[in-house]
């Protein structure tokens, strides 16, 4: 059950955005201080995970910067420094807002908040074990969810199985929205919409549009979870990475969810 943020345990004063961070960022203090030493440069990627309800998510939004999250990380950084725990430079901070925290995160006591500290190895083995859903909001696919790997080759997206490209070759789709449906949703779908495959070097699911995904009518754009912006793909080139509960909507209404987190 989620603490409520309005209501300290044994104070009147309720948390704000300063409160929140302060506390944040001594109980991710207090994390780092255990790292010993030289221990510090075998860290490659630090993990926030806020578990709250509704009505406190935009004061947590707030309390880590979601919308200039290199503002955090500087925060973080500066703890590093004082305490000189020599990150590497190449270190990743990432905040997820989640519904359940991983087992093995360490947890605040008094507030929905878990970190977990990630090394190398750790990092490139969770890699190759990491898996998606992609779950279809509207629209008629051939499947309802889709499971997706790291380890998966790119997952291509269109109206039907297949397509020929410019060079007469066939473009084959995985995640398949069939042409003779009647769903309104699937008619503004090209046969070579988008795209979505892993990227080692960013550790995350990155979606691209296709040539039949940049017209005006046939867009590919992603509703961001995090602050319920709309990201519009104009570019086969630059794609776009994936993050909990992100909608992406191909044409005019077709959408899909990309999920981390299985259906129970």
């Amino acid at each position: 059950m989620a603490f409520s943020l309005f209501k300290r345990s044994g104070e009147k004063q309720p948390w704000d955005v300063k409160s929140l961070r302060e506390a944040i960022l001594r109980f991710i203090k207090e994390s780092l201080q255990k790292i010993e030493g030289g221990e510090g440069g075998h860290i490659k990627e630090l993990k926030l995970f806020i578990a709250s309800d509704a009505d406190d998510k935009s004061i947590y939004e707030g309390a880590v910067y979601v919308h200039d999250k290199q503002l955090f990380k500087n925060e973080v950084q500066k703890i590093a420094d004082d305490f000189a725990i020599n990150l590497p430079p190449d270190w990743t901070l990432d905040v997820e807002f989640t519904e359940q925290f991983p087992a093995d995160a360490r947890r605040m006591h008094d507030l929905d908040v878990a970190f977990v500290m990630n090394t190398r190895k750790q990092v490139a083995h969770n890699a190759a074990s990491f898996t998606a859903y992609l779950r279809i909001l509207s629209g008629e696919a051939e499947k309802e969810e889709y499971l997706i790997k790291a380890t998966d080759p790119k997952l291509n997206i269109g109206r039907d199985k297949k397509a020929v490209t410019e060079n007469g070759s066939f473009r084959l789709n995985q995640l398949v929205f069939p042409g003779e449906s009647r769903d309104d949703s699937n008619k503004y779908i090209s046969r070579q919409h988008a795209h979505i495959e892993w990227d080692a070097e960013s550790e995350r699911f990155m979606i691209f549009a296709d040539e039949g995904g940049v017209p005006p009518r046939n867009k590919t754009k992603i509703h961001i979870a995090a602050d319920g912006k709309m990201i519009k793909l104009n570019s086969t080139q630059i794609g776009h990475p994936l993050n909990e509960g992100d909608q992406v909507i191909l044409g005019e209404s077709a959408v899909f969810l990309y999920s981390t987190v299985a259906e129970r």
